[in-house]
């Protein structure tokens, strides 16, 4: 790379750090950055953070190409000319990500950060952990990033990434006047429904009413609804139970097992007529093997569970319409609350839920535990970050040993990152239930495993 275009890539970079850590620009960084922008070509609309990058690129159409999967090339493939334009397009994205600023934020500001997030995870090459694909489905991605800045050190994996991004959204939602947005339909209206947005719903909900608390349910119910979709493909995807040979197979016409008949009835071949005369139907077996399951989920509603919580409530009611499958879901703090009887109504379910507060898994054990009838055909899924009384242990312990598939779940969501007690992994490892973190497909997998 010339020294001419080290200095004018370096210039990007260190404004890019200016306007992330401090709002007020820097007369000289700016005058330098514009004259860079404008000698490659690019529009000044670049270096402005109050354009989104979708606008960006509806405006400039060609662009979107060159930032698709940007933070995914080789950098040092690229002559020294291409690698200061490709900084000048990293810098925009970086800078509309992660410069936030400060103080309300309204509903169009959030949506076009969540606009740009979708860009950042598709110029990291799609691998920004979306509901379809996951986070590498284990505890934390190891792969690392470097964002292109060409220095070395350590990568950010990408839960890292998906934990940053989470609390930058979060961060907005909170300074969001929500309260007076839902207050007006229209405005509501726009709002996109996002993880970081229910839990705001969830917190304030006891404090709105009327044409706001109307708005507030329409968007989880949207969310609830949008999310049971992918999760009810998931289950699906799969059949419940083994094939029952012992049930006779239904004589109509889709369970004929044309290719035994023929086989069978290969004697009955007539060479004068040229025909097969069939004497006996061969039918294929349909019924399966259900045996009636119990599943109990246990959920902590506390604060930094909100996710998990969130997706295990839709998942429970998916289960419970199975055929044959008994479900009841238990959520607690430091007060346990069954709530059973809405559990195939997610949304009910959520509107009943207290985030916040503290953790004592020990109430929630006392108001499970007698659901258990059957403790062979009974599955108990346990989801919580573990930071709780120890004494825990001893209940885990006695329900494995009694023949419960107890399935411990540290984090079921789409972002994967979940922090666990280290004590309780170690504990719950060596009793031969490890605890699952990760993408909810896991827990899925589990469930479908134990009901087939």
């Amino acid at each position: 790379m010339t020294a001419n275009n080290e200095n004018r890539r370096q210039v990007l970079y260190w404004r890019l750090l200016a306007r992330v850590f401090n709002t007020e620009e820097q007369a000289t960084l700016e005058s330098a950055s514009v004259a860079v922008v404008d000698d490659l070509g690019l529009p000044a609309a670049l270096l402005d953070p109050s354009v989104s990058v979708d606008n960006l690129v509806q405006r400039f159409p060609d662009l979107a190409a060159e930032f698709d999967g940007l933070l995914d090339d080789n950098e040092d493939a690229e002559d020294s000319g291409e690698q200061v334009r490709r900084a000048a397009l990293i810098s925009k994205l970086l800078l509309n990500v992660f410069a936030t600023g400060t103080g309300d934020v309204s509903s169009s500001q959030l949506a076009a950060w969540q606009k740009d997030a979708g860009w950042f995870k598709q110029a990291l090459g799609g691998s920004g952990g979306s509901q379809d694909e996951g986070a590498k489905e284990s505890e934390g991605s190891s792969q690392g990033r470097g964002l292109g800045t060409g220095g070395g050190g350590r990568g950010i994996d990408d839960a890292e990434l998906n934990k940053a991004l989470a609390n930058l959204e979060g961060d907005l939602v909170r300074r969001m006047r929500l309260r007076e947005v839902l207050s007006n339909s229209s405005l509501a209206a726009q709002l996109n429904p996002s993880m970081s947005l229910i839990e705001q719903l969830l917190r304030d909900k006891d404090n709105l009413s009327g044409e706001a608390l109307a708005n507030a349910k329409a968007l989880i119910r949207r969310f609830v609804d949008e999310v049971a979709q992918v999760l009810r493909t998931q289950v699906e995807k799969t059949s419940v139970g083994k094939i029952d040979k012992s049930v006779p197979p239904k004589r109509v016409f889709r369970n004929l097992d044309i290719e035994r008949t023929i086989w069978k009835n290969l004697t009955n071949w007539s060479p004068e007529d040229e025909r097969l005369y069939v004497d006996r139907l061969f039918y294929r077996h349909t019924a399966r093997r259900t045996t009636p399951a119990r599943l109990i989920v246990v959920v902590d509603q506390s604060g930094s569970m909100v996710d998990s919580m969130v997706n295990c409530t839709i998942l429970a009611s998916i289960f419970a319409g199975l055929p044959k499958v008994d479900v009841h879901l238990v959520a607690y703090d430091t007060r346990a609350l069954d709530l059973t009887p809405w559990v195939k109504d997610p949304f009910e379910v959520l509107l009943r839920t207290t985030l916040g507060g503290g953790t004592d898994g020990t109430v929630a054990m006392a108001l499970a535990r007698p659901k258990i009838v059957d403790p062979r055909n009974t599955v108990m899924v346990w989801i919580s970050d573990f930071y709780d009384n120890r004494s825990l242990i001893d209940d885990f312990t006695s329900l494995h040993r009694s023949g419960v598939k107890f399935i411990p779940v540290g984090s079921v969501n789409s972002s994967g990152y979940a922090s666990v007690d280290q004590w309780f992994r170690e504990k719950l490892k060596d009793l031969g239930t490890p605890v699952i973190s990760g993408h909810i497909r896991k827990l899925v997998l589990e469930l479908k495993n134990f009901l087939t």
